[in-house]
């Protein structure tokens, strides 16, 4: 599995600048707010799910202050009846542990089976914020270098109006 070292080179290559902010562990929204006063980046919640039949996967970015549940966001997304998929799943798609999630997690997806969907109200934000695979750290990016490194990475995506 890549880790936090694979992806600050492979963002490099892609000419992808990012602000690098170090903090205790913070897997959880509640917690990481915490950590986030004064930076310059909208700060991201990110779900992943699985389908019922669990032969699909979904990585959901919205904004880290949407309060949407399960039953709305299956709603939104069209894909049958989903639940947070496990610990396991997350290490097999996405090389995270629980509380680590993140779109950078990507570059363990080599098969690009997981699909993406973002949040529209995130397009409002010229910049973003995600954990890099581990959640000890944040990056914040350019919303359009992360258009650009879901380019690159060949995973499906797709932006979702939430309400």
């Amino acid at each position: 599995m890549q880790g936090p070292d694979e992806l600050y080179t492979l963002l490099d290559r892609l000419g992808i600048e990012y602000e690098y902010a170090e903090h205790p562990a913070a897997p959880t929204i509640a917690i990481a707010k915490q950590f986030w006063v004064g930076t310059n980046s909208k700060h991201c919640k990110n779900l992943f799910f699985r389908n019922h039949k669990g032969n699909q996967h979904y990585l959901v970015l919205l904004d880290c202050d949407c309060d949407m549940d399960i039953h709305a966001i299956e709603k939104q997304l069209h894909q049958g009846k989903l639940s947070f998929a496990s610990p396991e799943r997350m290490m097999k798609y996405l090389g995270v542990t629980p509380g680590s999630v993140t779109p950078f997690g990507l570059i363990n997806d080599k098969e690009h089976h997981v699909h993406v969907f973002l949040d529209k109200n995130l397009k409002q934000y010229d910049r973003i914020s995600f954990h890099p695979c581990i959640n000890t750290a944040s990056l914040a990016i350019a919303r359009a270098d992360l258009v650009k490194f879901l380019d690159y990475m060949g995973n499906p995506y797709e932006w979702m109006e939430v309400y």
